[in-house]
């Protein structure tokens, strides 16, 4: 059965991944690349290191984030969210988008763009060490959609 996820169940799929793919647009190119990311419920917190995505998003700072939880090809769920680009400059929203970011139940194993500082996986305590761009966005609009194979009880045989 193929349908579509309600408002709670897109958050919770939102709020239960580390890795999400977000898509930009610029000067007739577009380019869509994995990134892992933390959510509080309104903006998607994301660190990285300057390149085209960045170059891309601070001149088009208009989005596209998917996330995906895939257990096999017949149960799957997905949320596509629009959103704008912030780049945190401001020290205070800089370091509180950063302890979100560390905050994160991440894998055990994880690469070395999820790791904020040298002391992974523990926080660091001085934030302004951690480089890169940190940038959030608010999310504007989402929808949901899902695939299970789960035969209801009645038609099971």
């Amino acid at each position: 059965m193929m349908g579509q996820l309600n408002t709670s169940e897109m958050e919770e799929l939102l709020a239960g991944q580390v890795v999400g793919r977000i898509g930009c647009h610029y000067d007739g190119k577009t380019y869509v690349v994995p990134i892992s990311y933390a959510y509080d419920g309104q903006y998607i917190y994301c660190h990285a290191q300057p390149g085209m995505k960045v170059d891309m998003m601070r001149k088009n700072p208009k989005i596209c984030f998917e996330v995906d939880q895939m257990r096999n090809m017949a149960n799957w769920q997905s949320v596509i969210s629009w959103g704008e680009f912030e780049e945190l400059t401001d020290k205070a929203l800089r370091n509180e988008a950063l302890q979100k970011l560390a905050g994160r139940i991440l894998p055990l194993v994880a690469s070395e763009t999820v790791k904020l500082s040298p002391d992974w996986p523990f926080a660091t305590n001085d934030l302004a060490k951690v480089g890169g761009v940190v940038f959030r966005v608010r999310l504007e609009g989402k929808t949901g959609r899902f695939e299970n194979n789960h035969v209801p009880m009645a038609f099971a045989t």
